[in-house]
């Protein structure tokens, strides 16, 4: 049997457990918390460390036979000297090297010659610089990212004048005293639409993408998720392009999000790159022939890629997040939301509620693509999940 190391025990190292079980491999965590929801996966041999220890990474590869990440939080140059003892990790490092900062993610993104915003990096602090880019170049709106360590709109910041472009900067340093505090300030683009597509490449260098959804956005985090998106053949194949132009760039195994933004004159633009599983690809373990879970490991262990066919015409997903402190489990409204026709729900067993805390998702297969039926669906869960819902 396949032992396959995870570095990071959230929910995207949860959702794997379906997937190994199905393909005879064994998954062991190394993950901080006691309560983090992979921990049950093989309690006897996860690691309980932070995700950045190498000397635990070391540790966790003694007990797999290939490691890989749930999340990219991670310190390249310490887990180097593992990987020059004869460590595998896939993907390489030299695949996630130039991804994890979101400043030299976007140049490397554009020195493939794939479309990006245009970008400057802020280093450390304001500078006049700074502003006379952003007020002739850019204009306003625009938008401020931590360079490292932003996920789920944690990190980011819609900047709607200079005064308050100086006052966000001022205040994250002071935050990050010690620690990175370069940005990397953006133009803002007016999109139509948000789309993202999941990729997954194997070690012999096969290719497969998943259909092109849309996602929905509140505040920055994923709020629903729609499959396929309503877009034209053309953009579907320039996607589709973009992802096999970086994943052979890179020489990457396994699965990688790729976010998007469709502007109103139909231009692609790439947003951002998750090395790994992501939520944009949730709706493939209900709505899919191999779901990204499955399909990442298929592909970390040299096994041959699924297919990627939706089993559906159509489906939402969306995500059930918190908007309170609690520790409540909420199954009344699980069980309420259960109910609906096809839905799938998927708990992932958090400990603790808290106001944009992804505690779960809920897939809804369709027997149609028409947008306007997912928005309905999508609605009608918001309304038993969310307090006050309209």
């Amino acid at each position: 049997m396949k032992r396959v190391g995870v570095i990071g025990g959230g929910q995207l190292a949860w959702m794997m457990a379906g997937a190994a079980k199905k393909l005879g491999v064994e998954l062991v965590v190394q993950t901080p918390s006691l309560d983090d929801p992979a921990v049950p996966i093989s309690a006897k041999d996860n690691v309980f460390a932070p995700i950045h220890d190498a000397n635990a990474t070391d540790e966790l590869a003694k007990r797999s036979d290939v490691i890989t990440f749930e999340n990219e939080f991670v310190d390249i140059e310490a887990l180097s000297k593992l990987a020059q003892q004869g460590v595998c990790f896939r993907p390489k490092l030299e695949a996630l090297a130039p991804l994890l900062d979101k400043y030299h993610q976007r140049c490397y993104l554009r020195d493939l010659g794939l479309p990006v915003p245009q970008f400057i990096a802020i280093e450390q602090e304001w500078n006049t610089t700074a502003e006379i880019i952003c007020t002739s170049q850019f204009g306003f709106p625009a938008v401020l990212k931590a360079r490292r360590h932003g996920y789920d709109g944690q990190g980011t910041f819609i900047i709607q004048e200079i005064e308050d472009l100086k006052q966000k900067l001022e205040l994250q340093t002071t935050k990050r005293v010690g620690s990175q505090s370069n940005f990397l300030l953006e133009e803002f683009i007016p999109f139509e639409r948000e789309l993202a597509v999941i990729a997954a490449r194997s070690v012999s260098g096969e290719v497969v993408t998943y259909s092109v959804v849309e996602t929905q956005q509140e505040e920055q985090v994923c709020r629903r998720v729609i499959a396929p998106a309503d877009i034209s053949l053309d953009v579907t194949f320039e996607i589709e392009n973009i992802a096999h132009t970086l994943l052979n760039s890179l020489e990457a195994v396994g699965v990688f999000g790729i976010e998007l933004f469709l502007t109103g004159g139909g231009k692609v633009l790439v947003n951002e790159v998750a090395p790994r599983t992501h939520n944009s690809g949730h709706f493939s373990i209900d709505a899919c022939e191999t779901s990204q879970f499955e399909q990442h490991l298929r592909a970390v262990c040299s096994m041959q890629l699924g297919n990627t066919t939706m089993i559906c015409p159509g489906t939402v997903m969306v995500n059930l997040l918190g908007y309170e402190i609690s520790q409540n489990d909420y199954i009344i409204k699980r069980q309420q939301i259960e109910q609906i026709p096809q839905a799938h729900v998927h708990w992932y067993g958090k400990t603790e509620s808290r106001p944009g805390r992804k505690l779960g998702h809920v897939t809804v297969l369709l027997d149609t693509q028409n947008r306007s039926v997912a928005m309905a669906i999508a609605r009608n869960i918001e309304y038993i999940w969310y307090p006050n819902s309209t």
